[in-house]
């Protein structure tokens, strides 16, 4: 089985404000990714908590997931990614987990079932989203890695991982700017709510402002 942690631990002091129950798409920022795991294919969404979790897990009340708490989640989102692969490898069942940030509203269900069906052809590698040559998320973390990632690269993450093992890593083309984005500041917020009003392309001046 390949699930997907959604890494939803932080605090959003960059923001000001929970990133994570900011208004999207008629609901919330995490519901709205929630609810995008669960469309796909994800054979499991788990969500990692951290700061406020029973503001969470009462946002995504009535919703088919599991919790794991991550209680180092002051020491970085790797902390988190550590404690969704661990509660993943204690279930037995997952063979990869599909890491994905709690604060990127624009993925879709599409391009999670993307990275599953590559999966399937390549079940050893690590997958990472690619648009117009940069990498994005979410990435797709086989459970033959879930030891060092427990171990190693505290200070680089995963990209760390993708580093350590560049002939392991497999690009996986997908066609929207949207795997690029994250919400880290009110500025990226507002440019994520005027992207969802708008069925126009991103233009090249916006992607740049995300870099």
């Amino acid at each position: 089985m390949i699930g997907a942690v959604v890494l939803a631990a932080g605090e959003s002091t960059r923001m000001g404000t929970q990133k994570l129950f900011l208004p999207y798409a008629g609901s919330t920022i995490i519901e709205h990714i929630t609810d995008q795991v669960l469309e796909s294919g994800a054979g499991t969404c788990l969500i990692v908590t951290g700061h406020e979790p029973d503001r969470v897990m009462h946002r995504l009340r009535g919703r088919t997931v599991v919790f794991a708490h991550n209680t180092n989640y002051r020491e970085g989102m790797l902390t988190s990614v550590r404690a969704g692969l661990t509660a993943a490898a204690a279930d037995g069942s997952w063979q990869a987990a599909l890491i994905v940030l709690g604060d990127q509203p624009s993925i879709t269900a599409a391009t999670i079932d993307r990275l599953l069906e590559e999966h399937i052809k390549n079940t050893d590698r690590l997958l990472v989203p690619v648009f117009e040559g940069r990498r994005g998320h979410p990435i797709l973390v086989p459970m033959r890695f879930h030891t060092e990632v427990m171990n190693r690269f505290d200070d680089t993450g995963l990209r760390g991982l993708l580093r350590a093992h560049p002939e392991a890593v497999t690009g996986v083309s997908i066609d929207t700017p949207a795997i690029l984005e994250d919400i880290d500041y009110p500025e990226d917020y507002q440019r994520a709510l005027r992207a969802l009003a708008s069925d126009e392309p991103r233009s090249e001046r916006d992607l740049k402002a995300l870099e």
